[in-house]
């Protein structure tokens, strides 16, 4: 049931309590059961709304950053992540695979604001080899929602 559960709750966590209950032939306090006890593991650590900033008249901009970092002894990625993690800038930081360490989310009321925190704040950390800094220009898709999406007729005319 939990990863049922938890497979609903990332699609739409706006459902009622009853309404989830149903889609899992459960009932309802089974349900609020779970959702405590997965809220208690940390499992579920958030409910978030997924916003079209574009839509709003709310001007941020959000940065994609790329960094190389030399890890520390003993505590490999962990410490420089969590000093990058730690600013209010920084909405997600994540240690991946490839040409680079760590994958940094930035976003700022501008391009300026985050580009002053880059070259002020994250730049000069110690275990910083480098940054690559990209703005996002638009959204398309986010958390598996498409944004502006039309619904037009898809299908290819038949000539006989």
């Amino acid at each position: 049931m939990e990863k049922e559960l938890l497979s609903i709750l990332k699609n739409n966590c706006r459902l009622s309590v009853e309404e989830i209950a149903v889609m899992l032939g459960s009932t309802a306090d089974e349900v609020k059961a779970a959702m405590k006890e997965l809220s208690e593991k940390g499992v579920i650590v958030a409910y978030n709304a997924l916003i079209d900033w574009e839509k709003v008249d709310h001007e941020y901009v959000t940065a994609y950053i790329e960094v190389k970092v030399t890890p520390q002894r003993g505590q490999g990625f962990d410490k420089v992540a969590e000093r990058i993690y730690k600013y209010p800038q920084v909405t997600a930081c994540s240690l991946v695979s490839g040409g680079f360490d760590l994958f940094v989310v930035v976003e700022g009321k501008n391009m300026k604001e985050v580009a002053l925190f880059v070259a002020e704040k994250l730049a000069p950390i110690d275990s910083v080899m480098s940054c690559a800094t990209h703005f996002v220009l638009k959204k398309y898709k986010d958390s598996g929602v498409i944004f502006n999406k039309t619904y037009g007729d898809d299908r290819e005319a038949v000539v006989l």
